[in-house]
């Protein structure tokens, strides 16, 4: 685990060509068909050497929920277990590997009028609006909730509609869907902040030299797709699409993308910090692989030869 642009998938690549270990994918990005650039999605060469499960497997104007991904990744664990190698799973997204470890409330599925209804008046109210009113329906879901993240502040609504019950009440119910087996969590963050800024921002200026601008705008043009699009609301993309609506120059499109991602490291490392039982490694270390390494191999050995009492 840790924030972006720390360097956790070269890690895991580099684990997996010495060692019994097999990727999962924990990022709610490279879940998206043709966002290659702006999701820093390993590239073909990489992948034919650290295959990865769970990347690419929804179209860009699709939905992808942190139950689907419970689903899909006890499905690919239990199948790297069965033939004999060891499931790494490596990622960024909190709410997967949180999802995972604790299980799920029970809701709800989808109900597509519902959420045409919600829509529509968000169009005409706009989602400030419509987080307003999720405040007076279920306060504690709308101070977990940003008044710019459409997507979580439509489920809530939709929830309370299908149930006639907040949200944040549901979710304080039993859940299900959790891993069971042993787990090692490894944290690879970074020691001096400042270095992973300039990293952020050297790594964005490298993917607009690779394209992202034509991505976005081949996405456009490709799928049915609108700013509320979960795969737009992504960061990066979000700033992209604005520049291609005429809000932004390129100049800020670029600074509003390095501030978002820069925000977003900072919320992934706050959601790190309450783990005390993880091993934490300073991603910029010289030996940051080795590290990784060794406390992959003792967690094996752990699991293989437990003590007796």
């Amino acid at each position: 685990m840790g924030p972006t642009a720390a360097g956790k998938t070269a890690i895991a690549a580099t684990l997996v060509e010495h060692g019994p270990f097999e990727i999962v994918s924990v990022d709610s990005a490279l879940v998206f068909r043709c966002l290659d650039i702006g999701t820093g999605k390993p590239g073909p060469e990489l992948l034919a050497r650290a295959p990865h499960r769970l990347i690419d497997i929804r179209d860009p104007h699709e939905r992808y929920s942190a139950g689907e991904f419970c689903r899909d990744a006890l499905n690919a664990i239990a199948h790297i277990r069965a033939s004999g190698r060891v499931p790494l799973l490596a990622g960024g997204t909190g709410l997967y590997f949180r999802a995972l470890e604790q299980g799920l409330a029970v809701l709800p599925g989808s109900n597509p009028e519902i959420r045409a209804g919600i829509e529509r008046e968000a169009v005409r109210a706009g989602w400030s609006a419509m987080h307003a009113r999720l405040a007076r329906i279920d306060p504690t879901s709308a101070r977990r909730i940003h008044a710019s993240d459409p997507q979580r502040i439509e489920r809530a609504l939709e929830v309370h509609a299908l149930t006639g019950r907040p949200m944040s009440e549901l979710l304080a119910r039993g859940r299900r869907g959790a891993f069971d087996g042993p787990v090692c969590r490894i944290i690879v963050e970074p020691s001096d902040r400042s270095v992973l800024h300039r990293d952020i921002a050297k790594r964005f200026a490298g993917m607009l030299d690779a394209g992202l601008i034509d991505e976005v705008r081949g996405l456009r043009r490709r799928w049915p797709l609108t700013e509320h699009s979960a795969s737009m609301r992504l960061v990066g993309y979000r700033q992209v699409w604005a520049h291609l609506e005429g809000e932004c120059s390129r100049s800020e499109m670029t600074e509003r993308a390095i501030a978002a991602t820069r925000q977003l490291a900072r919320r992934q490392l706050t959601w790190l910090r309450a783990d005390r039982a993880a091993v934490r490694i300073d991603c910029h270390a010289p030996d940051a692989v080795r590290r990784v390494a060794a406390s992959a191999d003792s967690f094996l050995a752990r699991v293989a030869h437990p003590p007796t009492a």
